[in-house]
């Protein structure tokens, strides 16, 4: 008896036996930021903190529990936990970096802040957190909460890059190593990338053509390749979007999945959007008012389909991946803003504000890239290859112009580009304070034209430059940083004639009828030798920088050899074959103090062009029609951002910036002008409460954002003044178990231009033609994983 009542109390004991749950998160005891893939180790217990920090430890028993918790980069830390009756929720752990030496051995592993830090570059981080929280109808548009980036909008599905003031090829793009190629000088033209799926971004500022060629003379945008998935995983995501200013639909799926050296990735992204509405009920362009019907900016509706495929092979010596990507998009132009002969078309373009009439682009872009990385001993060989081909058909209404006859169909202008990338880094380190890179950049496009409207002549470039760069570590806190780089480049222009014929008056006084001939074949080369250098000093919570660096730019064909009507602009673009390459000289400086309460920063910077190209209006006319015509000038530029953020409380963090950009032609046409789309100064303010999680509803944080920016007076004609304003966003983030024990799902609200502000962007394409920015505009998006 006695035997089987203590068999019972066991079994009772047992099956009483309560288990708890442990949930906090692991951030940067400096930053505050988040931390992933952090190790917390227990007795009998395990877990890994995800993407945002998080971490959840279940099955706890009662008790006390004490656990290890280790990161690459970071010092190791102990915590105990006591365990009663409830689960244990809301824990913080905040961990300092470390860099540890063993014997004389440095532990290689540095946080990507660390690695920022050390660079005299000022480069600025952007993750996946950051861009599924402020994500906009474009990337770009994403982006443009950074202080120093802001973007030329072309409707509500398009934009380009801006950083401090500077924009078309002036700023980089890249991609998986590979520049993004597309018919980027043109003010209508957009980025053709899928911003689904993108894990990281860096942003360099300033000059950055040491390392990426021409066309990285105002900075970069680089979209780094994503994280190859773990060993025998599968994952996916759903994101589903829709928005209320311009009836937008989207949903884009992502899956990757990998055995143990093989992997993949794979997504789809549709969109489709009507006409977007805008704080006014009529548009005054050339002195002409055009009304609008309902607020819609007629036929600015779009539909976008993008896919993208990769799969690779990794191993201790060998990482490649290749990816296959293609965007296709049809996007509408606001009617009124194709000249003033819209006034007598017969489309009805208020029928719908869905459809998508003349005019109206098509765009596809096919990529496809190979990166394949080598680590052999102390050698770390790179290697990048890229095919792109960019297909761009612009339609508008078949209409006759001076001698031109009426066009037999709607296809103004065709281009069809192939670009060819190859790109070659050995990097290598002789001793344990010098980090060098040896490295080769090529690239061969080929762009052809077609369409009855001429602008630009089919042409072929071809560039490549070597470089040369050392990281020298004078100690783990002072770093110097500089190189050098050479570059060649060709272009070849072919010759175009009218397709119609006009009539040429001879001295006899007879007439001949000759096709014109708008551009010539020639070939021009350009050379350049470049080069930079720069210091990082970094001081307990303070990080000083200072980069000087040349940089240039070769011209674009547009600049080189344009010769005919841009209906997009109004206007008669001529071409120069007598530019020189740009040159610029900066200097620029970082100053950036963080604590795990607050942090400020300050940036500067100083620049000198000494042949930098614009499109100046001339007092000729042709056909009606201003002509424009590529010049060059010596321009000063200075400014900068500052910036700053508080944890007020736990739970509540304010943060502030400014950024402002002064810009002056000292020589030229336009002396003492400034430069066109001239940032003004501006401000944002943002507020952000972190919740506790109220019922399903988990990390609940809502947000505030106010911009203010200051009228723009300080133009170059004939831009015209633009007014200041101010405007409220609002966002709220949560996330929401949806599937038991899974990660959870993502729930965005967000609700832009509050109050239905009527403001004008001074560096929209639309702002030229007294078109204001979207109205208010409310969206609700949710990624949920599986």
């Amino acid at each position: 008896m006695l035997f089987a009542w203590l068999f019972i109390s066991l079994c009772v004991s047992a099956s009483a036996q309560e288990y708890h749950t442990i949930k906090g998160i692991v951030v940067d005891a400096n930053t505050s930021a988040p931390i992933a893939g952090v190790n917390i180790i227990g007795k009998d217990l395990y877990a890994i903190s995800a993407d945002n920090g998080e971490f959840v430890i279940k099955n706890v028993t009662a008790g006390k529990h004490r656990f290890e918790i280790t990161h690459i980069g970071y010092g190791h830390e102990h915590f105990t936990v006591e365990i009663g009756q409830n689960d244990v929720k809301g824990l913080t752990i905040r961990l300092k970096e470390s860099i540890t030496n063993l014997d004389g051995v440095e532990l290689l592993g540095k946080t990507e802040k660390r690695k920022a830090q050390e660079l005299s570059t000022i480069t600025v981080g952007v993750d996946e957190e950051f861009l599924n929280k402020n994500r906009e109808n474009s990337l770009m548009q994403t982006l443009k909460k950074i202080p120093g980036v802001s973007t030329i909008t072309i409707g509500s599905g398009q934009s380009k890059p801006v950083i401090r003031g500077l924009g078309f090829n002036r700023v980089s793009v890249v991609q998986n190593g590979i520049k993004h190629e597309a018919q980027q000088w043109g003010n209508d033209h957009g980025l053709e990338i899928d911003q689904y799926g993108i894990e990281s971004i860096q942003i360099v500022k300033g000059p950055a053509s040491l390392v990426y060629g021409s066309d990285a003379i105002a900075g970069v945008v680089d979209i780094q390749p994503s994280k190859v998935p773990l060993p025998n995983s599968f994952s996916g995501e759903v994101n589903l979007l829709g928005e209320t200013n311009n009836d937008l639909i989207g949903i884009s799926t992502g899956v990757q999945g990998r055995k143990q050296h093989w992997f993949y990735r794979g997504r789809l992204t549709y969109r489709d959007y009507a006409d977007y509405k805008v704080p006014t009920d009529r548009i005054n362009y050339e002195n002409y008012i055009f009304e609008l019907h309902e607020n819609n900016l007629r036929n600015t509706a779009g539909e976008e389909i993008n896919a993208s495929f990769s799969f690779g092979f990794i191993s201790e010596k060998v990482k490649s991946e290749t990816f296959f990507s293609n965007v296709n998009a049809k996007n509408g132009f606001f009617a009124n803003a194709h000249g003033l002969e819209v006034r007598s078309s017969s489309i009805d373009y208020d029928r719908s504000n869905r459809d998508v009439d003349l005019p109206y682009h098509r765009v596809n872009h096919f990529k496809v890239t190979n990166n394949t990385t080598l680590y052999l001993d102390q050698h770390i060989l790179e290697l990048d290859f890229g095919y792109q081909n960019n297909q761009r058909d612009e339609n508008s209404e078949p209409v006759p112009h001076g001698y031109m006859p009426t066009p037999s169909n709607s296809r103004e202008r065709i281009f069809t580009k192939n670009t060819y990338s190859l790109n070659l880094k050995d990097t290598f380190s002789p001793n344990d304070k010098h980090n060098v890179v040896l490295g080769i950049n090529t690239e061969l496009q080929n762009n052809n034209i077609g369409g009855w409207g001429f602008l630009i002549p089919a042409y072929n470039r071809y560039s490549a430059g070597v470089f040369v760069y050392d990281h020298f570590k004078i100690n783990e806190n002072f770093h110097l940083q500089g190189g050098l780089r050479y570059d060649a480049g060709l272009m070849e222009t072919k010759a175009h004639f009218d397709w119609f014929q006009t009539p040429i008056k001879n001295p006899d006084g007879s007439t001949s009828y000759m096709y014109l001939q708008r551009s010539q074949g020639k070939s021009l080369e350009f050379g350049n030798l470049s080069g930079s250098f720069g210091l990082s000093y970094i001081h307990q919570n303070t990080t000083f920088k200072a980069n000087l660096g040349k940089s240039f730019r070769m011209p674009l064909a547009n600049e080189l050899a344009s010769d005919g009507v841009n209906y997009h602009m109004y206007r008669y673009e001529r071409g120069n074959m007598n530019l020189d390459p740009e040159q610029s000289y900066q200097l620029d400086i970082d100053i950036d103090h963080s604590t795990s309460k607050f942090n400020i920063g300050i940036s500067p910077f100083v620049n000198f062009f000494e042949n930098f190209i614009y499109l100046n209006p001339t007092p000729n006319y042709y056909e009606t029609l201003q002509i424009y015509e590529y010049t060059q000038s010596k321009v000063f530029r200075f400014g900068g951002e500052a910036r700053a953020g508080i944890n007020v409380t736990p739970m509540l963090r304010l943060n502030a910036s400014a950024e402002y950009v002064y810009s002056r032609q000292t020589s030229g046409p336009k002396k003492d002008f400034t430069i066109p789309f001239s940032p003004p100064l501006s401000g944002l303010f943002s507020a952000s409460y972190q919740f506790k999680d109220i019922a399903f509803m988990q990390s609940t944080q809502v947000t505030a954002d106010f911009r203010v920016t200051a009228a723009q007076n300080d133009i170059v004609p004939p831009e015209e003044v633009t007014d200041g304003y101010q405007a409220l966003n609002l966002s709220a983030n949560t996330k929401i178990q949806l599937f038991g024990k899974g990660k959870p799902a993502q729930l965005r609200i967000k609700l832009n231009n509050v109050f239905n502000t009527e403001y004008y962007d001074h560096t929209s394409f639309y702002r030229l033609i007294d078109v204001p920015e979207p109205g208010r505009n409310f969206s609700i998006s949710m990624t949920v994983p599986f």
